[in-house]
């Protein structure tokens, strides 16, 4: 059983980076703050980042579950991950996204999502409702750090006030920035984990298969163990360099990893840190190439 533990939907791209806008403009292409990026893959012409999609590209790829985080420059989208979720049939957990802001109505959302690095106020210390928050509701804090040590010792104070507080650190800490590994560290308190959404993307300029993306989850397994590790696809702003399939099959393929450590780090972690239940593995379908 494979879970995705970062990834991203949206109905509407209505976002914000640096103050300026963020907004699809077709072809899956967005005017990221004055630039064009291209945001998805171009066939999601409609610039529409849906939960029918994922769900296809999940069990194309035999991902059983996923879950969905969020980022400011997608704009909030509570009010469409509450829709997926409902139609997702059990398959995918939906984080509301704090906005530095009081938090609106919770129901509904298994965790809260924290862009540390986007923050106005970078000071965890001054954010402390939704940290709070997640606690009493009994939900997860997915957050992304700012590069390196900047907001670890925040972080960990935080921690040490609430060490019941399940944390999933996103982005494999910025593993290609120096002092990435004082974030994976945070993962020796006992609730805190980390995942790897976007290591394709940190480690691009490599590629497939990703030699060095390898190494560094070893190396991060040397320091936390690998029952802290989880697996993310970041999808779809990944999508469009590789495959959904290819985001995860550079773990499954390497040798540098033992078939056990594999199945913790692509599936089994996630699934008893996220309080997932018995999901299914999708059936593989033949492709035409094949």
């Amino acid at each position: 059983m494979i879970i995705d533990a970062h990834s991203h939907l949206w109905k509407k791209q209505n976002g914000i980076v640096n103050g300026k806008p963020v907004f699809d403009i077709g072809g899956g292409k967005s005017d990221f703050g004055g630039v064009v990026r291209q945001m998805m893959p171009p066939y999601m012409t409609d610039g529409e980042n849906t939960v029918e999609r994922l769900i296809a590209n999940m069990d194309y790829a035999g991902v059983s579950g996923a879950v969905i985080t969020q980022e400011y420059i997608d704009g909030n989208q509570d009010a469409y991950l509450l829709q997926s979720k409902a139609r997702a049939d059990g398959r995918i957990k939906i984080c509301a996204l704090y906005e530095e802001k009081a938090l609106g109505d919770l129901t509904g959302f298994d965790g809260i999502k924290i862009c540390a690095s986007r923050l106005q106020d970078k000071n965890l210390l001054n954010h402390l409702e939704p940290f709070k928050a997640a606690l009493e509701n009994n939900m997860f804090i997915s957050i992304d750090l700012d590069d390196g040590d900047n907001q670890t010792a925040m972080l960990q104070e935080i921690i040490d006030q609430l060490p019941d507080l399940k944390i999933a650190i996103g982005h494999f800490g910025m593993v290609t920035r120096n002092g990435w590994q004082s974030q994976i560290k945070l993962a020796r308190n006992k609730n805190v984990v980390v995942e790897s959404g976007g290591i394709t993307w940190l480690f691009n300029s490599e590629f497939y298969p990703y030699p060095s993306a390898v190494r560094a989850i070893n190396e991060a397994a040397d320091l936390v163990g690998f029952e802290k590790l989880m697996w993310g696809s970041d999808y779809p702003r990944t999508m469009t360099a590789i495959t959904y399939k290819m985001s995860l099959d550079f773990v499954q393929k390497t040798n540098e990893i033992s078939d056990k450590d594999k199945a913790l780090f692509l599936g089994e972690n996630a699934k008893a840190f996220y309080g997932f239940g018995d999901l299914a593995v999708p059936e593989r379908i033949i492709n035409m190439v094949e």
